[in-house]
């Protein structure tokens, strides 16, 4: 089973229940096809770098999950055939991601090493 990454970005004009429905939606679709959902996040709705079918902002929602290849073909079908999303990607990723912002990392002198001599 590989780990792989995607980012979807949904239409501003759905209301915050049609989003929480359309991320549950998605959520069912990597689970229902073998796959292991890890981390599913609602970043929020931000400004677009650019206009994306005639919309200039977007409600952005990543998911980090590991599973069979044949679930990507699922879950993108299932991108392409929700009018509600606009723009998506996934990646394959060869090892794991970096610590989220703002989470503890492990140091040296956190992990009971000697730092200069001094513990």
């Amino acid at each position: 089973m590989e780990l792989y990454e995607s980012l979807f970005i949904i239409r501003p004009t759905l209301s915050d229940e049609e989003t929480s429905a359309l991320i549950e939606k998605m959520k069912g679709t990597v689970t229902k096809h073998g796959a292991n959902l890890v981390r599913a996040e609602n970043w929020g709705r931000k400004k677009l770098a650019y206009e994306i079918k005639r919309e200039r902002k977007g409600t952005y929602v990543y998911f980090y999950f590991q599973g069979p290849g044949s679930t990507i073909a699922e879950l993108e079908r299932a991108y392409r055939l929700e009018d509600s999303i606009i723009k998506f990607l996934t990646v394959k990723l060869e090892q794991e991601p970096a610590p989220p912002r703002g989470a503890p990392v492990a140091t040296p002198a956190a992990q009971g090493a000697t730092v200069g001599g001094v513990q």
